[in-house]
């Protein structure tokens, strides 16, 4: 479970009197992709206090080659226990800020940069909430337990057992996932063989984004605990569909005004700088255009051809766009940092959306598809748009942008 808003003596007690005997401090490389190291006990007060240190020359994007000491200080508030670890022994894990030796934050530490997105958001007086759609493979192991692109099986969308031979890792995955305590709210196959999806309920952008890097460990160790290997990729099978992960996104105003059209006008408008960040890889840009996934700069209502469209709702308080490009090769931390900003800007200056386009943009006539901006067609392409972007510029430290960039 999630200790929310606990404190440190709070988690303290926690070890000593739930048989914990390993402490992962986690973090994130500026790619997003986890690190950690396991703590004894008898050191967490040492890593609230001062810090536990860290070579950061080893740690892709850090660049601190010279000056390669930095320091973990973990956040008591997301205290998480690994339900899959033993129930004698058992392991808990906390995200951590990274700090430079005299105490300042590091400038590459993503989450840090969310933070700071969710404070100026408040101070513009306006509050982001997001959920995610995630998709994965699950493959089959060969008879040296390395992942093969052989999928679980070759069912279809909303597919039910025994085609669906993913629906009881699927459960598996959602208990887990409740045991930590996240809230899924639910989960189906998804189109291509193998293929799954789970959702997340809303939260604030820093749960949000703390879930979606605790969902993919969590994901990858069950799929193992069953023999089974789980592909993240947004192009893992090149004739089949891409794996996604849509981000639901919502925005309140604390005057109450209705700020949902300019967010979205926001998001439009600076998707193109946004998308080296969204779509990270080079596979990225294979998914994009392909068998369901967004090519045009778009938005329409229920659309699923669009890049944005605008779910339909029987409920007025749960009015949200869903942006249909990021995969899951993003960093949520800088996802979420650059579609607060991206959404701030468009509220500040009042913009305007475009007219919707109402039309199935996978069979549309050129007619309408020429009229339409698109998506980069390639990470070199999108790099170059991101590195000259002032947009980035203005909330990304510029040796992150460098280090992200040149990849």
């Amino acid at each position: 479970m999630i200790y929310d808003r606990y404190s440190a003596e709070e988690v303290r007690q926690f070890v000593e009197e739930d048989d914990v005997k390993f402490i992962r401090l986690a973090y994130t490389d500026i790619f997003g992709r986890q690190k950690n190291i396991s703590l004894m006990p008898s050191q967490l007060e040492h890593a609230f206090k001062d810090g536990i240190a860290i070579d950061a020359s080893a740690i892709e994007g850090f660049d601190r080659d010279v000056h390669s000491d930095l320091f973990l200080v973990p956040d008591p508030s997301t205290l998480m226990l690994f339900p899959w670890r033993p129930e004698h022994g058992r392991v808990v894990r906390m995200f951590c800020q990274i700090r430079n030796p005299d105490g300042t934050v590091f400038e590459h530490d993503t989450r840090s940069l969310l933070i700071k997105a969710v404070e100026d958001a408040r101070a513009a007086g306006l509050e982001f909430y997001f959920g995610t759609e995630k998709e994965f493979y699950l493959f089959r192991l060969d008879e040296n337990g390395d992942p093969t692109h052989t999928p679980i099986d070759q069912a279809t969308y909303m597919d039910i057992a025994p085609l669906d031979r993913g629906v009881n890792i699927r459960r598996e995955i959602c208990l887990t996932l409740e045991e930590m305590g996240i809230s899924p709210t639910g989960s189906h196959h998804e189109g291509g063989p193998g293929q799954n999806e789970v959702d997340f309920n809303f939260a604030d952008a820093l749960t949000a984004a703390d879930n979606a890097i605790a969902f993919t460990t969590a994901v990858q160790a069950v799929a193992v605990q069953n023999g089974l290997y789980a592909d993240f990729g947004p192009k893992p099978l090149s004739n089949e569909d891409g794996s996604s992960q849509h981000i639901n996104i919502s925005v309140r105003a604390a005057d109450g005004r209705d700020c949902l059209e300019s967010m979205t006008a926001g998001i439009l408008d600076h998707i193109l700088d946004m998308t080296a960040f969204l779509n990270p890889t080079e596979a990225s840009y294979h998914r994009l255009g392909h068998r369901k996934a967004p090519k045009y700069i778009s938005w329409d209502y229920q659309n699923r051809s669009q890049l944005i469209r605008v779910p339909a709702t029987t409920n007025e308080r749960y009015r949200r766009v869903e942006l249909r490009s990021p995969d899951n090769g993003a960093n949520p931390y800088l996802a979420l940092t650059l579609l607060i900003y991206a959404g701030i800007d468009g509220v500040v200056r009042g913009l305007k959306l475009p007219d919707p386009v109402n039309a199935n943009l996978f069979t549309a006539e050129p007619e309408i598809l020429d009229q339409l901006q698109t998506l980069p067609a390639s990470r070199s392409e999108a790099t170059g748009i991101a590195r000259h972007s002032s947009f980035i510029q203005a909330h990304l430290p510029s040796s992150l942008i460098t280090k992200f960039c040149h990849r």
